[in-house]
């Protein structure tokens, strides 16, 4: 989005907190299904502590031949049973044995190392791509699954259905709230990054959760598993355990220094990458002008430049990435180095067997890795801290939202009053000027002025889609500002001067504010706005799809449709934004007719240009730089000689205005 609702490009550490905790809180509705995930974590450390152990009976008694109690080092006491059971066994019995074994752990946990934690489930068959948006959305669909093999397909399924029900409840939360903020907010922005802040950003919220839930509990158990093992058979003092306990630190302190930087380039590329949806959605939305212009070269190489810009800053990314990895990586490689050199003196000194350096290994691969977990938290972290500010921050846009003591609206019964209201969109440019007038049940009330004069502004008072900065406005008595936003709305059906049509069929469409709308009023309405003919030589009828935004209709006909949705709506106040601007003469006149009619139990008012609509108006407010400067009826306004309404209609008839 452009500045007005662009957040900081620099989010610091404290915020970044305050953004985890506040989406932690999103996980209060799954609390049982987290319960059941963190049950299969843990479950799923018991079954990778025996995967080691079948490896080391192969190579010890099936390929060495050594005899077991003849080893330098015990067997842990969950493995004695089973080495008990076979010691008079030959070679070939715990060859077939520990083979039967090891396939059952394969078959139930997998091979050693399915980690889901850092590929994100990239060999689970998700797709994936090289930017941002397709990486987090593949992460919303994977999940921390730890394990393979039947049960790692459980936790898997289960994880991923928890992922999805948690990315939902958070994207419809951002959509409600979308829905709330004002009807204005959008009109200077890109919708495209709203767009990708709901289908992409909110994707974080899931690794967020994950990581801050589930990591400090399952890393210390897995340790405290792998090290109670390796004390119990190699000693408590085993240099190994403290070589991958250290592996916290190394994760930690080295990777320090880059955390402002992760941040700062993973804002950049879901920027880039929002850049580039805006694209997408304002050339398919303007297709029109774009084809008929001879735009699609223009728009081809700025979608290009966006989408290159996209990649970029994602490569960008990456190469933080990177350099944060060997910057820890450097320092573990050191260790590493000592494991295998302490391990190998081992074998040779006769303190363990050629067995035994696959279980040592395993457990400090085990141990390093869970550290790893543990000391690289905060900088996995920060990707996702870039997501969730710019979801938060969108989410924390000011919105419609009601006074705490609003009540709500009595159906509306006599009149609506605006009295002495200002209001300017950019300080210091007044768009309403000390606008006062009154329209009633029974009347129709017109404005008219030149373009740009204000008459849009003053009707979106009403519906409280503007709030005045200066001045009232009343229903029936009643300040609208201390009454419910849906009260209020659900009693105005306002058709706008730019039609707006679903991708759905022409009766859905009719009755998209009143869906309980019978057959017999959508059609009665459709005939009152000139659209029953038309509709009716439509492939299927009323039930005919529309397309993106009625693109099958011509601009005259998703006009007469919108009409016939405000009439449909049965709303006691109804507002016309130029109703007739594409209508044809006969068409109009029934509508002006029509209007007639549903003012004897409605407040109607009309804003247009064209002066048959307005003519016959009970009072015609004329307005100029956003004042109402003169008000009467048509004939009361045409017998002034100095009225500027008279001006205006002597233009209008010299095809001039």
């Amino acid at each position: 989005m452009r500045e007005r609702m662009q957040e900081p490009e620099e989010l610091s550490s404290r915020a970044s907190l305050q953004l985890m905790r506040r989406a932690l809180r999103y996980m209060a509705p799954f609390k049982k299904e987290l319960g059941v995930k963190m049950a299969l974590l843990l479950f799923s450390f018991i079954p990778t502590l025996l995967l080691p152990w079948p490896a080391r009976i192969l190579i010890d008694q099936v390929v060495q031949g050594v005899k077991f109690g003849e080893q330098p080092t015990p067997f842990p006491f969950f493995v004695q049973p089973f080495v008990d059971a076979l010691a008079d066994a030959s070679r070939t019995e715990i060859l077939v044995w520990t083979l039967m074994v090891q396939f059952l752990l394969l078959v139930l946990v997998g091979a050693f190392g399915t980690d889901g934690r850092e590929r994100d489930k990239a060999d689970a068959s998700l797709a994936t791509g090289w930017d941002t948006a397709t990486r987090t959305e593949n992460e919303a669909n994977s999940g921390f699954s730890e394990i393979g093999g039947v049960i790692g397909l459980f936790d898997f399924r289960w994880t991923m259905r928890l992922t999805q029900r948690l990315n939902h409840h958070y994207r419809s939360h951002l959509f409600e709230r979308i829905h709330s903020l004002p009807m204005t907010s959008f009109d200077d922005e890109r919708i495209g990054d709203a767009v990708y802040r709901v289908m992409y950003d909110t994707a974080a919220i899931s690794a967020t959760c994950y990581r801050i839930l589930l990591t400090p509990i399952g890393a210390p158990i897995n340790i405290l598993l792998q090290v109670g093992v390796l004390g119990a058979v190699y000693g408590w003092n085993s240099p190994l355990m403290w070589a991958g306990l250290s592996f916290f630190g190394v994760a930690l302190l080295p990777t320090l220094p880059f955390v402002a930087l992760q941040r700062r380039y993973a804002g950049r590329s879901r920027r880039s990458g929002a850049t580039t949806t805006s694209s997408i959605e304002e050339t398919m939305n303007n297709m029109v002008a774009v084809q008929s212009l001879g735009g699609e070269d223009q728009q081809r190489e700025q979608f290009a430049g966006d989408s290159d810009d996209s990649f970029r800053q994602y490569r960008y990314k990456t190469f933080i990435d990177m350099a944060t990895f060997l910057a820890a990586a450097a320092c573990g490689a050191l260790i590493v180095g000592w494991v295998f050199l302490y391990i190998g003196d081992s074998i040779i000194a006769g303190r363990i067997t050629l067995g035994d350096f696959f279980v040592v290994l395993v457990s400090f691969i085990v141990i390093a890795g869970s550290s790893v977990d543990l000391g690289a938290i905060w900088i996995r972290l920060q990707n996702e801290a870039t997501g969730l500010n710019r979801v938060f921050y969108l989410m924390d846009a000011p919105a419609e939202d009601d006074p705490p003591d609003a009540a709500p609206l009595a159906r509306v019964q006599e009149r609506v009053e605006v009295e002495h209201v200002d209001f300017s969109y950019e300080p210091g440019t007044p768009t309403l000027r000390d606008v006062s007038f009154e329209a009633r049940i029974g009347q129709v009330t017109a404005f008219a002025g030149p373009a740009g004069a204000g008459k849009t502004s003053i009707a979106y008072l009403i519906p409280r889609f503007l709030s005045p900065q200066r001045g009232t406005v009343r229903v029936d008595g009643t300040d609208i500002a201390g009454v419910t936003k849906d009260s209020l709305r659900s009693q105005i059906a306002f058709v706008f001067q730019e039609t707006v049509l679903f991708d759905a069929t022409v009766e859905e469409n009719i009755k998209l504010g009143n869906p309980e709308a019978t057959e017999t009023e959508v059609r009665r309405a459709a005939r009152i706005a000139g659209a029953d003919e038309f509709i009716r030589r439509l492939p299927n009828g009323y039930a005919t799809p529309l397309g993106r935004s009625g693109g099958k209709l011509s601009v005259g006909q998703k006009q007469r449709l919108s009409i016939a949705r405000a009439l449909v709506r049965n709303a006691p106040i109804l507002i016309l934004d130029e109703p007739t601007s594409a209508l044809d003469p006969e068409t109009e006149q029934r509508l002006v007719e029509a209007l007639r009619e549903a003012a004897r139990t409605r407040i109607v008012i009309v804003i247009a240009h064209r002066l048959s609509t307005i003519r016959e108006a009970d009072q015609i407010l004329f307005l100029e730089r956003g004042a109402i400067i003169e008000h009467g009826n048509h004939a009361e306004l045409m017998s002034r000689p100095d009225s500027a309404y008279r001006a205006f209609v002597d233009l209008q008839q010299r095809g001039v205005a």
